[in-house]
């Protein structure tokens, strides 16, 4: 969360080319390959967060909530929630 409006607008356009950290690209990096392709993630995936300065409380806690978010939209969508 930001309440900073030109992030924000950087983000939903693109995060690959939006004013971030390095720790917060590898993070997202993370999240989009955990989000499109999980089976694919591996210890080098891993590594990667550590490099980037995450422990493993933080990269658990980076894994639950990109995890418990990709659960939840697949149940709303498995419902037709937010659909016309």
């Amino acid at each position: 969360m930001t309440l900073d409006e030109e992030l924000a607008n950087a983000l939903r356009q693109n995060w690959r080319t939006a004013p971030l950290s390095e720790a917060d690209r590898a993070m997202l990096g993370y999240v989009e390959k955990l989000t499109k392709a999980p089976a694919s993630v591996s210890q080098d995936d891993l590594a990667a967060l550590r490099a980037a300065g995450f422990d493993d409380t933080s990269i658990l806690q980076i894994n639950l909530i990109a995890s418990w978010f990709n659960y939840i939209n697949r149940v709303a969508d498995g419902l037709g929630i937010g659909r016309a």
